[in-house]
């Protein structure tokens, strides 16, 4: 008999949708629930951690019996435990790879065989496509088991992330939540990015980090560690005011940014040069290039990609002569205060002071009135924020906390925050150098100058080394400082 039209069609339409299934179905065993106990670190006293806290994400297994996920989900984590979809069985899991900057983090199991039963997800080659349609998968919170919703994608730029990081972003609107983050976004069966964040204000607006992000952080960690993406680092600004172009001598086809100030003493660029190419890509005056029909990204999305041996070629106008010049790149800022990101701070304990390195976590986590307090006075943690190193190993010290209560320090006020200038009248570089300095004072008295408007302090050298162990007794400190700096006090002076 033959065959009606009708049912051919009911017949493939049956056969599609079990293969959807089939697909979903394998989509969903590769995604874990991931539950972590952390302990983030306390910048005003170092020697000890915050309190444990719980929280959950997701993740993805990758080719390698690895998965993928946040760097924020494992910040500081103190213990790992990975769930996979429909089993009742944690696992412990470790950290080997992390890019705080791009928010990306690779995890192994303990246990090889149980990574060995989870299939790593497919991976696609390609952006995708604005209004292209995406399923998110994850074990956001309201409930424990997986989670898919779907959405489109409606943005694709090239931002900030964290910790200064640069990279592409995709804005979805697929309803995300907390415990989505390190969940896989797919298209056509295929991994297009990993969740990362929404914003709280709005609805259904969330974030992915794209493939091509994730393959260029595993292609970093290869190694073992994680270097970071070359970038450009100059201030640059727009050349759309007709004022601002006609002083720098740009006809109406020249198009670029302008310098408005080099990163760095040795840069090639110089104040008031328009960067009009990055490699063969031209530059609009508002510093954006073409990515084929679609997209129109920061000129720095090029950087990487043109980068060869730590320098990218950069088109520019100068004193109206168009010139080709080799430019440095850098894979982060040489901050004088650092970012401590997913690590702890140091700390040396000396009578009844603690000294730490002054980061920005520090220095930001204040806000306004803290900053009004450093203007009062002269704090230079607010006055060199975004400053560069001036020497290769400069750190800010600062004393991250009040005075230990102690007979010795009668007549003293706390200086917390203050940072340390010099000691018996030696500038102090960083942290092991003040340290030495202590270590190596050998008069009755030790002076400690702080910078800005702080009283100094002095101390009979001899009381405060006897005080020292009279505090960590009375305090419940273990340690007098961190390994590192015990060696350094530790060692002899040669």
């Amino acid at each position: 008999m033959p065959r009606t039209p009708g049912l051919t069609l009911a017949v493939l339409a049956a056969v599609l949708l079990q293969q959807g299934h089939a697909a979903a179905a394998g989509v969903r065993d590769s995604v874990v629930r991931i539950e972590v106990t952390s302990r983030a670190p306390d910048f005003y006293r170092p020697w000890s951690k915050k309190s444990p806290s719980s929280s959950s994400g997701s993740g993805v297994m990758i080719e390698g019996n690895r998965i993928l996920t946040n760097a924020h989900v494992v910040q500081h984590a103190s213990q790992i435990q990975v769930q996979q979809h429909g089993a009742s069985d944690k696992h412990a899991a470790r950290v080997v790879a992390v890019g705080p900057g791009i928010d990306l983090a690779v995890l192994e199991l303990e246990d090889a065989s149980v990574a060995e039963s989870i299939p790593p997800i497919a991976m696609s080659d390609e952006l995708p496509k604005l209004r292209q349609s995406i399923t998110a998968y994850g074990y956001p919170m309201g409930g424990e088991e997986l989670s898919i919703t779907e959405g489109v994608v409606s943005r694709i730029e090239f931002t900030s992330f964290y910790y200064e990081g640069l990279g592409l972003r995709i804005q979805v609107d697929a309803a995300l939540n907390p415990g989505n983050s390190g969940g896989p976004a797919l298209s056509d069966d295929k991994l297009i990015g990993l969740v990362f964040s929404k914003i709280n204000e709005a609805d259904n607006i969330g974030y992915l980090i794209p493939v091509e992000e994730i393959r260029d952080f595993l292609a970093d960690v290869a190694d073992g560690s994680y270097d970071g993406k070359p970038a450009l680092y100059d201030d640059v600004n727009t050349t759309e005011n007709r004022a601002l172009r006609e002083r720098l001598g740009l006809d109406g086809d020249t198009t670029g940014v302008v310098v408005e100030a080099p990163y760095g003493d040795d840069s090639v660029l110089k104040r008031w040069d328009v960067i009009t190419h990055i490699g063969p890509h031209e530059i609009d005056n508002q510093g954006y290039v073409r990515l084929g029909d679609e997209l129109r990204l920061r000129y720095l999305y090029q950087a990487p990609k043109c980068a060869e041996d730590g320098k990218v070629p950069l088109t520019i106008f100068r004193d109206g002569e168009s010139l080709e010049v080799q430019a440095d790149v850098h894979r982060g800022r040489d901050l004088v205060l650092p970012i401590v990101g997913h690590g702890y701070p140091d700390y040396f304990i000396w009578g009844p002071l603690v000294f730490t390195t002054a980061t920005q976590e520090v220095a930001v986590r204040g806000g306004p009135r803290m900053w009004a307090s450093f203007m009062a006075t002269d704090n230079p943690l607010l006055g060199r924020l975004r400053d560069l190193k001036r020497f290769p190993d400069e750190e800010l010290v600062m004393i991250p906390n009040r005075l230990f209560p102690h007979r010795i320090t009668r007549g003293y006020s706390n200086a917390t925050l203050a940072v340390v200038e010099s000691v018996d009248g030696q500038p102090v570089r960083n942290l092991p150098h003040l340290v030495s300095l202590l270590r190596d004072a050998s008069g009755e008295f030790v002076e400690i100058d702080l910078a800005g408007r702080y009283e100094s302090l002095v101390f009979r050298r001899r009381e405060a080394l006897e005080a020292t162990e009279e505090i960590l007794t009375d305090e419940g400190i273990r340690r007098q400082g961190s390994p590192e700096l015990l060696k350094v006090w530790e060692a002899s002076d040669e």
